[in-house]
C-alpha cells in the first residue's frame, strides 16, 4: 500500500454509508459488515473529504477551522485516512496535474 500524500484524493467505497448523529458518525461498508465510529472532529473531516476529495483541500481548511500546529492536523490526517483506507472503508489515489 503506497504512503498517502496532500497531493491525493480520497474517496469512499460504493458500498460505504455514512450516518451522524449528534456531531459524531458511524462509516459502514455493507459487503464486509466493517465499520468505523467518528468522533466530531473525524466526522468533520470526513464530510470534509466529501465536499471536496484533495487531501489538501481538507488540510488547509482544517488549518483555518482548528487551533493546532500544522503537523498536528496532517498527522491526524493521514492516521484517520490510514485506518478507513486499512479497513476497505476509503481508496486513496494521485490528483492529476
Amino acid at each position: 500500500m503506497k504512503e498517502v500524500s496532500l497531493e491525493d484524493s480520497i474517496t469512499s467505497g460504493e458500498h460505504v454509508v455514512f450516518r451522524e448523529l449528534a456531531g459524531e458518525a458511524v462509516i459502514l461498508n455493507l459487503e464486509t459488515s466493517i465499520y468505523f465510529g467518528l468522533n466530531e472532529v473525524g466526522t468533520r473531516i470526513w464530510n470534509l473529504i466529501h465536499q471536496h476529495g484533495s487531501f489538501r483541500n481538507v488540510f488547509q481548511i482544517m488549518l483555518k477551522e482548528y487551533d493546532v500546529a500544522s503537523e498536528v492536523i496532517e498527522g491526524d490526517l493521514f492516521q484517520m485516512v490510514g485506518e478507513l483506507r486499512a479497513k476497505g472503508l476509503v481508496s486513496v489515489s494521485r490528483l492529476q496535474r
